[in-house]
């Protein structure tokens, strides 16, 4: 018998959402004093794609009452976005073991002499500037006014900083000089400047979340890629944009700027990382990626970005997004700059107990032809922008004695479906603020925004929440096979799927740039449009990854370009 449409829409298409209807389906507001009836189970069947008898929906509605009565009693405890689920994320479930061994990686310092200008000093590189630092041909404290100076003057267009830490980073800067003087030195990273994604904590300082509902948030919270920072000595300088509640580049103070196109958003999440460390304002920065937050701004602004391991990098202090596919990492000038900072911030946290010890023998020495190479092949056979600048970055690698081997990643399982994982976890991370209204001070509303998917998110059954993860076991399963023949591959960074399958697997990437295509509609401006390619690696395997670009990177020169900033 065909439902009624008025109680279909009364009862199924209300956005303010509350709670379970039955096992696994979400269901709509229900009015104060009105019942669960049969008719608003059969609704909520349309919804969830089931079918039940008259019969069994009398049975079911006396349990349902009794329900909502559980979940208003778990929604008078309070749950703070910090408050992780009884479960943990394993990416080895696939099958691929965390390799044995702490090796650390074999760096040292190169010379270089410093530059005459404080122009090219700020666009020099974190391993540059560790050098003139350790020699004292540079100062923290003069390269941290530099960099300061540069925010102020380059910031009112690009829209990249939330928060200006100079306090803070003075203080560290002088410290960083004192103990530099005295011959302490802490490692590559000491005295050398930085930024953080405002969704990072730092007590004493605003931590936003780039979202107006969260405005003045002061969170009394070191987050723990700060604290190993801090430990190596590095200056963090400001808090960088996101956008809100890490989706897109629009933060409740507008949009930040590509510096290679000041016309265009510099793409994110990780937004003002991108956007800084491409404008030489800091030469790294920590972002974060659940499904392309480093990955897409380091394409847009051109820059180099690490997205590790899942569970390499402690999230603590950080703010959750979804707890098993959220991963914090560097974006700087070079992968080896990404090696540096991923030395130092990665490892084991008992706060963060998805968090893992594993071996980085990155070594910029390394010979790279030892390395099984794979590259997607369909995918660069399609019709793409950047298709002829990754065929030519194939061509660099085989120069430098790489025999590539053509693979294809799985094909037979509903990634896309899979993606719910990541609405439900958003959804349940920022319950409170949808049940209170809160999201509707967020600046992006309609579809494609947060508000909108979380409410969509509560109609999801808890069923197919944990048949999508179950699936999720078999595409890492299929991943561990592909690693079986080959250490490291390479694709088309939006191609292939390869984007949204590794941020389910929780695979390691590094993104390098390698083209700066003119305008379409003006191919004499100094304006430019990155492009990028992407190197993904085993699980816990970040320095072949990180080795492999670096390499590449040594033979161009893309990483070393400079935006016009106008």
């Amino acid at each position: 018998m065909p439902l009624d449409r008025r109680l279909f829409l009364q009862y199924c298409s209300a956005l303010g959402l509350t709670g379970t209807l039955f096992p696994g389906v979400l269901y709509a507001k229900i009015e104060e004093g009105e019942p669960i009836t049969p008719e608003t189970i059969a609704c909520a069947e349309r919804i969830a794609g089931l079918s039940f008898t008259e019969e069994q929906r009398q049975m079911m509605v006396e349990d349902l009452t009794e329900r909502l009565k559980d979940y208003e009693a778990m929604r008078q405890v309070p749950l703070p976005n910090d408050v992780i689920p009884a479960f943990v994320f394993d990416p080895t479930i696939g099958g691929k073991p965390i390799p044995e061994g702490t090796a650390g990686m074999r760096w040292e310092p190169r010379p270089v002499e410093r530059p005459r200008s404080d122009e090219d000093l700020a666009f020099m590189t974190v391993a540059e500037l560790s050098y003139l630092l350790k020699t004292r041909q540079v100062r923290s404290v003069e390269l941290t006014e530099l960099y300061l100076a540069r925010m102020k003057r380059y910031d009112p267009v690009l829209k990249a900083v939330i928060t200006y830490t100079e306090e803070r980073a003075m203080a560290q800067a002088r410290q960083a000089d004192e103990e530099l003087d005295a011959g302490h030195w802490r490692g590559p990273l000491h005295g050398v400047p930085y930024g953080a994604k405002d969704l990072l904590a730092v007590p004493g300082y605003r931590t936003t979340w780039g979202a107006k509902p969260y405005e003045n948030q002061v969170l009394d919270v070191t987050a723990a890629v700060i604290e190993k920072l801090d430990a190596a000595g590095a200056v963090l300088v400001a808090k960088l944009t996101l956008g809100a509640l890490a989706w897109g580049d629009v933060w409740f103070g507008g949009q930040t700027k590509n510096p290679w196109n000041i016309e265009q958003g510099s793409s994110g999440s990780s937004a003002g990382p991108g956007a800084a460390v491409a404008a030489g304002l800091v030469p790294f920065a920590i972002g974060s990626e659940t499904l392309g937050s480093i990955v897409s701004p380091s394409t847009r602004n051109g820059v180099t970005g690490h997205r590790p391991t899942f569970g390499a990098v402690s999230r603590y202090g950080a703010m959750t997004l979804a707890w098993t596919m959220d991963k914090l990492g560097p974006m700087a000038r070079s992968a080896e700059d990404c090696a540096l900072v991923f030395d130092v911030i990665r490892g084991r946290d008992p706060r963060d107990p998805s968090t893992r010890d594993m071996p980085f023998p990155f070594d910029p020495n390394f010979d790279v032809r030892q390395l099984r190479v794979g590259y997607l092949a369909e995918a660069f056979e399609e019709d793409y922008e950047n298709r002829e600048a990754d065929l030519q970055t194939l061509q660099v690698l085989r120069d430098l004695g790489i025999e590539l081997k053509p693979i294809r990643l799985p094909d037979d399982l509903p990634v896309s479906a899979m993606l719910l994982t990541l609405e439900v976890e958003a959804a349940a991370a920022f319950d409170e603020l949808t049940r209170t209204g809160g999201v509707d001070l967020m600046v992006r509303q309609g579809r494609n925004t947060w508000p909108h998917v979380f409410r969509v998110a509560r109609f999801v059954p808890a069923v197919e929440f944990l048949q999508a993860n179950r699936i999720r076991t078999l595409l890492m399963q299929r991943m561990a096979e592909v690693f079986r023949k080959v250490d490291v591959f390479v694709s088309p960074t939006f191609g292939g799927g390869t984007l949204r399958i590794t941020n389910l697997t929780g695979h390691p990437c590094v993104c390098v740039p390698n083209a700066f295509h003119p305008l379409k509609d003006n191919p004499l401006s100094p304006r430019r449009r990155p492009g990028s390619i992407t190197f993904i690696g085993g699980l816990y395997r970040d320095a072949e990854v990180l080795m492999l670009a670096h390499a590449y990177q040594q033979a161009t020169d893309f990483h070393r370009r400079r935006p016009p900033i106008r």
